[in-house]
């Protein structure tokens, strides 16, 4: 990670030295301009050296495990680095302090010549302890270690001797592995090719599957061979490998012929398998499969860890391997520790501290294996296994970390610099905690991990960095929205451990909880998890420290006050969540941050001192206690995040509502903006909305009925609009936003008012032309029958949801509407009381939400015709459909609609997407329910197995809820 920190810092060098002709352009004291000429000069010639240095890095960054010379050599350099990144934190810093009168400014420029001096002297001394380990290297001959670690990366071996496991341990992989033996031999007698990928984290298990199925088939084909494939592959010796393996002698091989041509000649006219296991790049199929004629039997078998590379398979000949579910886990973690057992059963005195063993391996099969070996070396007796435990729970055990490590650290450094700073990140957040995809993003561009790429935006690189980490199985997903987005994810435990010995190893990350031993030295960022104010006086000495996130939401604004005095150079200060009223003082002294995390906090009021704060980028104190910002917020031009929602001041409709608040008229001046939310409609803000043509996110709220003609203006120059939200003052203001155009980059769009009847049928006729809008909310709208059609035409939409929308009878949805929605909520239609499906309508429908429909007295007619519904909820509903839908215990005369409906009387479960099992109980136990922050539900909840309907793919989970049930958001899952 040497190579990460000095790719940081040089871009670091690069925003200091960004600021030497706004320096020089100021009037200067003669020696205060010397002074600062002499220190850039020294910031412009570091820069160039760790240029040059850096792609040597990369190399050694791959060989520094394997060779000490390297390790020191690598260790040096992120040394350097840091210290040179304190010269530079220490000179914008100095640089940013102007607060204080004339005199008070005077006097610190003449101070400041003394730091420019010694500063300029500090990195003097830094580069010659630079250009003396480079030459080092030279003498060392340490050129042929960045070759080998150029060319030689992962061979795959490591996956393959790991996984060869004991014929016995092979648990739960029956099903995958008769799947992948027909695909191979089933229609083995047709000549063509046929590809087959395994695919998902490592240490799961893939080549555990491919090698048993291929000891069970390779007797089917004429020729049979396994490849274990480079990271980083050359194709020449790639297929060297392959032609050695197939048995072509060198002297063929080094014939006037391509090796492709060799090898094709060789398979020609036979049968054959081959696989290619720990595929890291689609690349490596293209430019090898020539080399296979496409007329023979050929059967390939891919195991990789990366989604793209999955995606070279046969049509429906994939397998994406999970961890084990839990009897699997069971069974194989019983094979391992009991191996020398005949029953291989625990004994009963140790099953407890058996599944807690367990639980930590995450049914991954790689982990159960190594705490099982380990555990079969212990005494089986609970004092021996106690003292184990205690070992895993601080740091899974040096041979566990040494065996997992050996299978899943290629993942990590296969990363690119970027994507590797960004995953090393995640070690931030508290084990088992969940973090959303909005605020890694944030914390990721202030913390300058994220580059443009092309014509993307930060956050769309950074969105794709997500995706990437999923895909190659370094982070999990937990929750997407409707639309498919990842909107939670987590790292798995074992791979959170490797990354956090990774993370402390390359300085990059600590965690601190109060009892865990703790370094200080070079501590970049950290991350205080559960302790409290009189713990912390121990970090004082972490004065390297850039980045600081909190999650201790009991800390108190005195201790902060204290623990933050040695930490001026932050960058990033994250107290989300943190039971705070007001800011210490100590953080406006803070000129080099970027990032302000002030969520969730009960943060009432932000001091004018906030305007010190020049280089903020991020200011998110959404959910705090906020009624207005102060003026000099406006003075932040670096400002890009400003989220600023309150606490919601009621609910209409049992839909929730957030308020904006004030800010200052100077707003304007923040042109860098790209997400605004939310803010309180006034006259003045309004004429100088149209100045932020960058935003992306914007939200506003108490819109008047006289605000829409400045408001339609803005909003048509903000042209890279992806999401706007726009409340009213209240359901009864009517506003008219006929003259509403928005961009075509538009996604998301929440109006929350009573909308003028000529507004809607325009607004529906310009927003047919969004080719990217998916998700619509409409609030308040006094929408009918004829209106209500007009939303039918938005052919892109995957979300809709009308809340207090809708005044209508009866709900009409025709053949071919709405074709790609995935999720459907009516709130408050207090008329509606038929709802109409025609065959063809909404083919993709997941869930379909009724709530505060009194009238409706009937399931929705034609509902057998969405075939991939999985849940629907009907929440306080008329009497007579709640009768419809009970069954009464005693009676046996039913209807004969309803005979097959299993019943389950106790609780309501929040859905989480996915499909309800027949006949099972789908409740949430009240700990789920409290950590899942759901309401306890009143009414009775049903489960709709699929012989009900025979046309659904899926069980449907089916919600009633009486008039005592608690109300959700708009935002349903």
């Amino acid at each position: 990670m040497a190579e990460g920190v000095v790719a940081l810092l040089i871009a670091k060098l690069g925003f200091a030295l960004a600021k030497e002709a706004a320096t020089f352009g100021a009037s200067l004291l003669c020696n205060e301009a010397s002074a600062l000429r002499g220190l850039f000069g020294e910031i412009r010639e570091a820069k160039e050296e760790l240029e040059s240095m850096h792609a040597s890095l990369q190399g050694a960054e791959r060989c520094k495990d394997t060779d000490e010379t390297t390790r020191i050599f690598v260790n040096k350099i992120r040394g350097f680095a840091f210290e040179i990144e304190d010269v530079v934190d220490e000179f914008t810093y100095k640089l940013e302090d102007k607060h204080g009168g004339f005199t008070k400014k005077m006097k610190k420029r003449v101070k400041h010549i003394k730091a420019w001096h010694r500063l300029t002297q500090k990195l003097q001394d830094i580069k010659g302890r630079l250009q003396s380990a480079d030459r080092r290297k030279v003498r060392y001959n340490m050129r042929e270690m960045d070759r080998e670690g150029r060319n030689g990366g992962h061979s795959g071996s490591a996956d393959h001797s790991l996984n060869l496991v004991r014929g016995e341990d092979l648990v739960g992989i029956e099903k995958n592995k008769d799947k992948l033996m027909h695909w191979l031999v089933g229609d083995l007698e047709e000549p063509r090719s046929k590809i087959a990928t395994i695919w998902g984290m490592g240490g799961v298990g893939k080549t555990t599957l491919v090698h048993h199925v291929y000891k069970a088939v390779k007797m089917d084909f004429n020729i049979s061979v396994w490849i274990s494939v480079s990271s980083s592959y050359q194709v020449e010796d790639l297929l060297k490998k392959i032609a050695s393996e197939l048995g072509i002698t060198n002297s063929v091989a080094n014939e006037n012929r391509s090796l492709v041509e060799v090898i094709h000649n060789h398979l020609e006219g036979s049968n054959y398998l081959i696989i290619l296991d720990d595929v890291w790049n689609v690349d490596v199929w293209f430019k090898i499969r020539n080399a296979f004629p496409a007329e023979s039997s050929g059967r390939f078998v891919i195991t990789t860890r990366i989604q793209e590379v999955a995606l070279l398979a046969t049509k429906s000949c994939t397998i994406k391997l999970e961890p084990l579910e839990r009897d699997y886990a069971w069974q194989l973690f019983c094979n391992e520790v009991f191996w020398n057992n005949d029953n291989k059963t625990c004994p009963d005195e140790l099953e407890n501290l058996a599944q807690m063993f367990l639980n930590k391996c995450g049914g991954l099969p790689i982990a159960i294996a190594c705490v099982g070996r380990l555990l079969s070396c212990r005494h089986p007796t609970y004092s021996q296994w106690e003292s184990l435990y205690e070992e895993l729970e601080s740091q899974l055990s040096n041979n566990v970390i040494v065996d997992v490590n050996t299978v899943l650290k290629v993942s990590l450094e296969d990363l690119p610099t970027d994507l590797k700073n960004c995953f090393l990140h995640c070690t931030i957040f508290p084990e088992g905690r969940l973090f959303g995809r909005k605020r890694l993003i944030r914390h990721w561009i202030a913390a300058g991990f994220i580059k443009e790429a092309g014509s993307k935006s930060l956050e769309e690189v950074a969105e794709g960095y997500i995706y990437e980490l999923v895909n190659r199985s370094l982070l999990q997903v937990v929750q997407r929205n409707s639309y498919g987005r990842v909107r939670r994810c987590r790292m798995h435990d074992i791979i959170r451990v490797l990354a956090l010995a990774k993370s402390e190893e390359e300085s990059f990350c600590q965690y601190y909880n109060g009892s865990r031993p703790f370094s200080t030295e070079n501590t970049r960022r950290l991350s205080i998890q559960g302790t409290n104010g009189e713990q912390l006086t121990i970090l004082s000495s972490a004065t390297s420290l850039r980045s600081l996130h909190v999650f201790d939401s009991h800390l108190r604004t005195d201790s902060l006050e204290a623990f933050l005095k040695p930490f001026s150079l932050l960058s990033t200060l994250d107290l989300q969540g943190v039971q705070i009223k007001r800011l210490p003082k100590m953080v406006f002294n803070l000129f080099n941050l970027r990032f302000l995390g002030l969520r969730d906090t009960h943060i009432e009021y932000l001091p004018k001192e906030i305007g010190r704060l020049q280089n903020l980028e991020v200011l998110d104190a959404c959910k705090a206690m906020l009624s207005a910002l102060p003026v000099e917020v406006a003075t932040l031009r670096k400002l890009k995040y400003l989220f600023v929602i309150t606490v919601p001041a009621g609910a209409y409709g049992r839909f929730v509502v957030f308020d904006g608040i004030q800010v200052p008229k100077g707003i304007g001046n923040l042109t860098d903006l790209l997400a605004l939310q939310y803010i309180e409609a006034n006259s003045e803000v309004l004429c100088q909305l149209g100045c932020l043509t960058k935003l992306r996110t914007f939200g506003i709220s108490k819109v008047r009925s006289g605000h829409c003609a400045d408001l339609c203006g803005a909003i048509t120059k903000m042209v890279h609009l992806v999401h706007v939200g726009i409340f009213a003052l209240d359901q009864r203001e009517v506003l008219q936003l006929e003259a509403l155009h928005l961009p075509p980059t538009v996604s998301k769009v929440e109006i929350y008012a009573q909308l003028d009847e000529r507004t809607l049928p325009q607004f529906v006729s310009s927003s047919s032309k969004l080719i990217n809008l998916t998700d619509l909310a409409l609030c308040w709208s006094k929408l009918y029958e004829d209106s209500f059609a007009c939303l039918l035409g938005l052919h892109g939409l995957v979300k809709l949801v009308l809340g207090t929308a809708y005044d209508g009878k009866e709900l009409h949805f025709h053949a071919t509407s709405l074709p790609k929605l995935k999720a459907l909520g009516i709130w408050g239609a207090p008329n509606l009381n038929r709802v109409a499906i025609e065959q063809g309508a909404m083919e993709n429908i997941v869930d379909l939400i009724l709530r505060d429909c009194p009238a409706l007295d009937d399931l929705p007619h034609g509902i057998e015709h969405l075939r991939t519904l999985e849940y629907l909820e009907l929440h306080n509903i008329s009497e007579e459909l709640t009768r419809k839908l009970q069954i009464n215990e005693e009676s046996k005369e039913r209807d004969d609609d309803w005979m097959k409906i299993n019943h389950e009387q106790r609780r309501w479960r929040k859905w989480r997407g996915e499909p309800a099992k027949p006949g099972s109980s789908q409740v949430m136990g009240e700990e789920e329910r409290e950590r899942e922050g759901g309401n306890e539900r009143k009414g009775k909840a049903y489960i709709f197995p699929s012989s009900m309907f025979a046309a659904w793919k899926n069980s449907v989970q089916l919600a009633v809820i009486g008039g005592d049930g608690l109300g959700d958001s708009t935002h349903f899952h």
